[in-house]
C-alpha cells in the first residue's frame, strides 16, 4: 500500500469519526473497520462517475449497513458527488444532506435507503436481477451496453437477518455473476461477541446457496482486497461472497475491537488518540484534510469520467447500428404515458359477468404486457392463485435472463426487497404478488418503497374472510388498516372490472408512490355506476334518487360495493333514499379538494355506514360519531366463503338494519 493510499484511506477513518463526534451521535465503528475495502473498491475496481451519478451502466454500490453512513457519505465527498465539508459537519441535523441513515432521493450518490440490517442485501439482489434482464433484452455481438456490477457492503447483522439468507439463496439459484458481496466480519453486535448468538459457518451457508465463497484475512490489506474482488469478477457463473475479517473501530487505542464503537461517538480524547495512531497531522484541528487527498481522489475520480465516455462511444454507435433498440430503450427508461393508456379502449374493455378481482387483475397484466415491455415481475409462489404470470413471456432463470416472469419462491420478505431494488436500477417496472394476509411479510420492504418513493406495485389476493375454508390464518382483517397508515403507498380494493383497470392504470403511471392491489377470491358483479371516476379513490357508484334530500351513505370498497348496493335497493322499497359511495382508494380521495370531496361526502348527510370485510380501523374520519361500520370485529373462521359472509354480518338484510338504527339515532 502505497503512502498515498493509506492516507486517503485514514481520511475516511478520520472524516468519519470527526462527524459522529461532532454531532455526538452515529456509529463509528463500521466506517473505521470497512475504510480499506470500500476504498479500494471505489477507487480501483468501481466504474462510477460523479460528474453523472445516474450513468446507467454505472456499476452499483450498497451500503446494507446503513448505520455506518459517514463511510459511504466521506466517499462520496471525497470523489467529488457534492457533499461538503459542512455537510459533514452538518451529520444528523435537521435538513442536512447526511442524515443518520443514507436515503435515496435525499443524498446524491445514494443508491438505496439503507438501515435495517439485511435490506441492503436484497436491494442488490434486485439490482444484479435488473442488470441481467436488461443486458439479455439489449446486449448485442460486440455491443454490451449493459455491462456492470452491483457490489453490496454489509456486516454480522445483515447476515444474522433472515432477508439476506431468503435473498441470497435465490441469487445463488439465478446464478446473478454480477452480484459480489463484501463481508465486514469483525465478530461484533451491540451485545458483544456475536459468538453469544451467531456461531455458524457463513462462508459455508453461502456456498450451499451457490456462492463462490473468498476471504481476505487482513482487512487493511488493499491489495488482498483488490485480487479478491477481481477473482470474484472473473467468475463469471456464481455470485461472489468476500469475506473481509475487519476489527471494528480500528485504529482507536481504547475503543478498537470492542463492542462501545458500534453505535457511539469515540469521545473527543479518543478521536484524537485515533488520529496519534494514524499518524495524522494536526490531531487536536477537527474535519483538517490535507489538499493531497483531494489531489488523488480527483485523479481516481477521473477515471470514471473516461470509463463513462467510452461506453457512450459506444452506445452512440449501437443507436446507430440498432435504431430500433434504441427506440425500446428510450422506452424501457421513460414514464409511462397515463394519457395513452386513458384513451386505449381495449384496456379498458370488459366481460359483463361476475369475475373475482384477481382474475382481473390477471388479465390486465397481461393487457400490459403487451402494452409496456419493461413489465417485469412474479409473485411468491403463487402465481396461478395471484394469477401474475405473463402469458409466453418466459421464465427469468440462469437459463433465460430475457424471461420476464419471475419466481420468488416462498420468501416474500426479500421478493420485497428485490422489488425495490429492481425499481432503483431503473430500465423496468416491477409488480410483486402474494396473498394478502401475507402482506405483513411484505410490510418492511414495501415501507421502505414508500419512503423512497419507488412506484412498486405489490398484488395482494384472497382479500377478506371470501377466503373461506382455509380459516383465519389466512384471513387477513387488519391488514388493509395497516397499509392505509402507511404514508406514500396507494391502496386499492377495487370492486369490479372498471375499478381493477383503474388501479392498474394508477399503479403503472405512478412516478413516485408504491402501489397495493387489494384484490377478491370470489367472483363480483359488473357494477354498471363504476367509471373511471375511481381514479379519484372515492366516487358515486350508485346515486340516491334524490341527491339533494338524501337520507344517508353507504361507503364501501371491493367486495362490498355490491353489496351496499343492493342493501341500497332495498332500503328504496321503504322509502329510505341513500347514496353509495365506492372508496377504492382513501389515499387518491384524500388528495383531492375540500369539494369534490365534499359533493361525494356532503357534511350534512351524518348518516353513514361503512361496508366492508376487513377491521374498521380507519373508517371513523368518514362515518363520524353519528355513523357506524359493518366490518370485521375479530378474526375470521374456517367455512366455505358464503357461510362466513352471513356469519359476519355481511348480508343485505343486516346492512340494511344497521342503516336504518343510524337513521334513528
Amino acid at each position: 500500500m502505497s503512502n498515498i493510499d493509506t492516507t486517503c484511506v485514514n481520511a475516511i477513518r478520520v472524516l468519519a469519526a470527526d462527524a459522529v463526534q461532532r454531532a455526538n451521535s452515529g456509529h463509528p465503528g463500521l466506517p473505521l473497520g470497512a475504510a480499506p475495502m470500500a476504498y479500494e473498491l471505489w477507487a480501483n475496481h468501481m466504474k462510477h462517475n460523479a460528474r453523472n451519478p445516474k450513468w446507467a451502466n454505472r456499476d452499483r454500490f450498497v451500503l446494507s449497513g446503513g448505520h455506518g453512513s459517514t463511510l459511504l457519505y466521506s466517499l462520496l465527498h471525497f470523489f467529488g458527488y457534492g457533499l461538503t465539508l459542512d455537510d459533514m459537519r452538518n451529520f444528523r441535523q435537521d435538513g442536512s444532506l447526511t442524515p443518520g441513515h443514507p436515503e435515496y432521493g435525499h443524498t446524491v450518490g445514494v443508491e438505496a435507503t439503507t438501515g435495517p440490517l439485511g435490506a441492503g442485501m436484497g436491494m442488490a439482489v434486485g439490482m444484479a436481477m435488473a442488470e441481467a434482464h436488461l443486458a439479455a433484452e439489449f446486449n448485442r455481438p460486440d455491443f454490451p451496453i449493459v455491462d456492470h456490477y452491483t457490489f453490496v457492503l454489509g456486516g454480522d447483522g445483515c447476515m444474522m437477518e433472515g432477508i439476506s439468507s431468503e435473498a441470497f439463496s435465490l441469487a445463488g439459484t439465478l446464478g446473478l455473476a454480477k452480484l459480489i458481496v463484501l463481508y465486514d466480519s469483525n465478530s461484533i453486535s451491540i451485545e458483544g461477541s456475536t459468538d453469544i448468538a451467531f456461531t455458524e459457518n457463513v462462508q459455508q451457508r453461502m456456498q450451499a446457496f451457490g456462492f463462490q465463497t473468498l476471504t481476505v484475512e487482513d482487512g487493511t490489506d488493499l491489495e488482498a482486497i483488490g485480487k479478491a474482488i477481481e477473482e470474484a469478477k472473473a467468475d463469471k457463473v456464481h455470485p461472489s461472497f468476500i469475506t473481509v475479517k475487519t476489527q471494528i473501530g480500528y485504529g482507536c487505542p481504547a475503543k478498537q475491537g470492542k463492542a462501545s464503537a458500534h453505535g457511539e461517538p469515540l469521545g473527543d480524547e479518543n478521536v484524537k488518540a485515533l488520529k496519534e495512531n494514524l499518524g495524522w497531522p494536526e490531531p487536536d484541528k477537527t474535519f483538517n484534510i490535507p489538499s493531497e487527498v483531494y489531489s488523488h481522489y480527483g485523479e481516481l475520480a477521473r477515471k470514471g469520467e473516461v470509463a463513462e465516455a467510452e461506453w457512450q462511444k459506444l452506445f452512440d454507435a449501437y443507436c446507430a447500428k440498432f435504431p430500433e433498440e434504441k427506440a425500446r430503450w428510450e422506452k424501457f427508461h421513460a414514464p409511462v404515458n397515463a394519457a395513452a393508456l386513458l384513451a386505449d379502449k381495449d384496456f379498458w374493455a370488459y366481460e359483463d359477468k361476475p369475475q373475482a378481482t384477481r382474475a382481473l387483475s390477471g388479465i390486465m397484466i397481461n393487457r400490459l404486457k403487451d402494452r409496456l415491455p419493461q413489465l417485469f415481475g412474479g409473485s411468491a409462489d403463487l402465481a396461478p392463485s395471484n394469477k401474475t404470470n405473463m402469458k409466453d413471456a418466459g421464465d427469468f432463470s440462469k437459463a433465460d435472463y430475457k424471461g420476464r416472469n419471475l419466481h420468488f419462491g416462498v420468501r416474500e420478505l426479500a421478493m420485497s426487497a428485490i422489488a425495490n431494488g429492481i425499481t432503483l436500477h431503473g430500465g423496468l417496472r416491477t409488480y410483486i404478488g402474494t396473498f394478502f394476509v401475507f402482506s405483513d411479510y411484505t410490510k418492511p420492504m414495501l415501507r421502505l418503497a414508500a419512503l423512497m418513493e419507488l412506484p412498486v406495485t405489490y398484488v395482494f389476493t384472497h382479500d377478506s374472510i371470501g377466503v373461506g375454508e382455509d380459516g383465519p390464518t389466512h384471513e387477513p382483517i387488519e391488514q388493509l388498516a395497516m397499509l392505509r397508515a402507511t404514508p406514500n403507498v396507494n391502496v386499492f380494493r377495487p370492486a369490479d372490472a372498471t375499478e381493477t383497470a383503474v388501479a392498474w392504470c394508477s399503479a403503472v403511471t405512478a412516478e413516485n408512490t408504491p402501489t397495493a392491489l387489494v384484490l377478491t377470491r370470489q367472483n363480483l358483479p359488473q357494477l354498471p355506476g363504476s367509471s373511471k371516476d375511481a381514479l379519484r379513490g372515492g366516487y358515486v357508484v350508485s346515486e340516491a334518487k334524490d341527491a339533494s334530500k338524501m337520507d344517508g351513505i353507504f361507503i364501501a370498497s371491493g367486495s362490498e360495493v355490491s353489496l351496499a348496493i343492493e342493501a341500497q335497493a332495498e332500503l328504496a322499497k321503504e322509502g329510505i333514499d341513500v347514496r353509495v359511495v365506492s372508496m377504492p382508494c382513501m389515499d387518491l380521495f384524500e388528495q383531492q379538494t375540500p369539494n369534490y370531496k365534499d359533493e361525494v361526502l356532503p357534511k350534512n348527510v351524518r348518516a353513514r355506514v361503512a361496508v366492508e370485510a376487513l377491521s374498521d380501523f380507519g373508517w371513523g374520519k368518514y362515518v363520524g360519531l353519528d355513523g357506524a361500520t359493518v366490518c370485521m370485529k375479530g378474526f375470521g373462521a374456517s367455512a366455505p366463503a358464503a357461510t362466513l359472509f352471513e356469519k359476519f354480518g355481511f348480508t343485505k338484510e343486516h346492512v340494511v338494519e344497521v342503516m336504518k338504527s343510524v337513521l334513528k339515532k
